[in-house]
């Protein structure tokens, strides 16, 4: 089986890591190959286990959103699932819209994004076009959902209460 994508310049070194050993890692562990265009940003993921790909092409689409290759490689893990999440879909064509929006999820110091991740236990990355998400399946709705609210332009603690009401729900279950 083979997948195909595109992911920026910037991200392919951090794909292929110090003396390929990230992009070797990824290979080894989920019996693919992975081959990079550098000049193109094009990325060919082949194997023989249909599956392994698909999880190959999902860590690489992850490494390719922002993600660091230890974070991308929790999606190894048929529990964790990479969600992404476009800013264009609230921003429109508007580059200051779409700027306001990704601070608004970063928040001051990070303090939006961390307050996030530390509540439905996920790991966000806000680059480029999109903010994705890392984590297990229930986790990553939460986080979405947050960080929903917040491009919907809601105040941060409107996303933070929904996060507790929802656990709160989930206790009481």
């Amino acid at each position: 089986m083979q997948e195909e994508l595109k992911i920026t310049k910037e991200r392919i070194a951090v794909l292929i890591g110090e003396k390929g050993a990230s992009k070797r890692k990824i290979e080894k562990e989920m019996g693919t190959t992975i081959q990079v265009n550098s000049q193109e940003g094009d990325i060919i993921i082949e194997g023989k286990d249909s599956l392994n790909v698909i999880i190959t092409t999902s860590i690489v689409k992850a490494i390719g959103r922002g993600f660091n290759p230890r974070k991308a490689f929790l999606l190894k893990n048929e529990e964790y699932v990479l969600d992404l999440v476009q800013l264009q879909d609230y921003a429109g064509s508007s580059k200051k819209s779409e700027e306001r929006l990704r601070s608004r999820i970063i928040g001051t110091e990070g303090n939006t994004r961390k307050t996030i991740e530390l509540m439905t236990n996920t790991f966000l990355s806000i680059y480029g076009k999109t903010v994705g998400i890392i984590g297990k399946q229930q986790d990553v709705y939460l986080a979405r959902r947050a960080v929903e609210i917040v491009l919907n332009g809601a105040p941060q603690t409107h996303a933070y209460m929904w996060i507790r009401k929802q656990k709160e729900a989930e206790e009481v279950l």
